[in-house]
């Protein structure tokens, strides 16, 4: 694999622990600003908005760039995003500094996607495009865990800086390893909105909206999932989040492989192993080694789906891969802001957190029922399927 593959990994790697780590200290910063954790909570949907909306309008701004300029620009505003937030005094402040640092995420994920589908032959490409996303599993696995300590450590703040530097780090080693692409053409803007009239494409996004939706169903209440029915410690929490970390860094790089040999079937294997792992662990859930490695298959089946999502979209959109690859980027958080809707409407309603993981399941069959919908015929355009 080329070095620059390595460059777009640690790239996903910052940006994904700044994504996630505000979810391990969330008490910190709720303390320092003097609000509740409820109100704290909007940090997170204020990123996933962030990225929702700033991913294809940073797409459409940065059309004509360069890919290497624009990731670099990217990752500029990235940096600058996470000084602002180690420097925010007040809950306004932290909110907008978390919104400009969202606004590179998106795009940088969508274009970052293209550039690593590049840099290898044609068969290798879902496989180049899982390396630069391990960058992102592994910020749930290391990022998130070294991050919470030192916040809660040195306080919030220090955090922040320390993804600043990596970011810095991330610039320098995208700069010196990425091919300058000088004779690529430049997007054209008229000619990626036109494709969003391809009804398969709209389907592929969808796909990804069932995905995120299916995942964040469970993932945004597994805490006082295992807590309240599976009884283990605080402590226990952290350690089993460190198992499915493990678990979706290892499907993110069988999914890449396994999309490499038939995109369709990397796609339908994986929604309905989703399901399948999501409702066993409504029976798993109320003893702890049972729980345990249901969540590991779980996270395992959720992220081997990842980069045959990703390799789909910009199949379908195989002329207009920019705006496509970050669009899929918004799907996904919106699939996220949805899964976590649907996952407190169903405590809200009384069902109880156990109704949670098959509703998760439903939600991962809707998105097999896309994938049959979308692969029932063959697609105008040559596609891995």
């Amino acid at each position: 694999m080329p070095i620059a593959l390595l460059a777009l990994a640690l790239s996903a790697f910052a940006i994904g622990t700044t994504e996630f780590v505000i979810m391990g200290l969330l008490p910190e910063v709720a303390g320092s600003l003097a609000v509740s954790l409820p109100d704290a909570g909007w940090f997170i949907s204020g990123y996933a908005l962030g990225v929702a909306i700033g991913a294809p309008i940073m797409a459409i701004v940065t059309a004509r760039l360069p890919r290497k300029t624009c990731l670099a620009l990217l990752m500029v505003i990235f940096i600058i995003g996470n000084v602002l937030c180690a420097l925010a005094y007040s809950y306004g402040l932290l909110m907008v500094a978390l919104v400009v640092t969202a606004l590179c995420h998106g795009a940088f994920f969508g274009i970052g996607a293209v550039v690593a589908a590049g840099l290898v032959p044609p068969n290798r490409r879902a496989s180049a495009v899982a390396l630069m996303f391990t960058g992102l599993t592994l910020a749930n696995v290391l990022g998130v865990t070294a991050g919470t300590w030192l916040g809660q450590l040195f306080g919030w703040r220090a955090t922040f800086w320390c993804v600043s530097f990596l970011g810095a780090a991330a610039l320098l080693a995208l700069l010196v390893s990425l091919p300058a692409q000088r004779n690529a053409a430049p997007a054209n803007l008229a000619r990626e909105m036109a494709a969003l009239r391809n009804g398969r494409l709209l389907l592929s996004l969808l796909m990804t909206v069932f995905f995120a939706a299916a995942m964040f169903t469970l993932f945004s209440y597994i805490a006082p999932l295992l807590l309240q029915v599976t009884h283990i410690s605080d402590r226990g929490v952290s350690w089993t989040l460190f198992l499915i970390g493990a678990g979706l860094t290892v499907g993110n790089l069988l999914g890449g492989r396994l999309a490499d040999w038939r995109v369709s079937v990397a796609l339908m294997l994986s929604f309905a192993l989703i399901a399948l792992f999501s409702v066993l662990f409504r029976w798993t859930s109320g003893t702890l080694w049972p729980a345990e490695i249901t969540l590991f298959f779980w996270a395992m089946a959720t992220f081997c789906t990842v980069p045959a999502l990703q390799f789909n979209v910009v199949a379908h959109g195989a002329d207009t891969p920019n705006l496509m690859s970050t669009l899929n980027i918004s799907a996904f958080n919106i699939g996220n802001a949805l899964g976590a809707w649907v996952g407190g409407k169903v405590i809200d309603a009384g069902f109880g957190l156990t109704m949670v993981p098959l509703a998760a399941g439903w939600l991962a069959l809707g998105g097999l029922l896309i994938c049959l919908i979308t692969f029932s015929r063959p697609p105008r355009r040559a596609l891995t399927a």
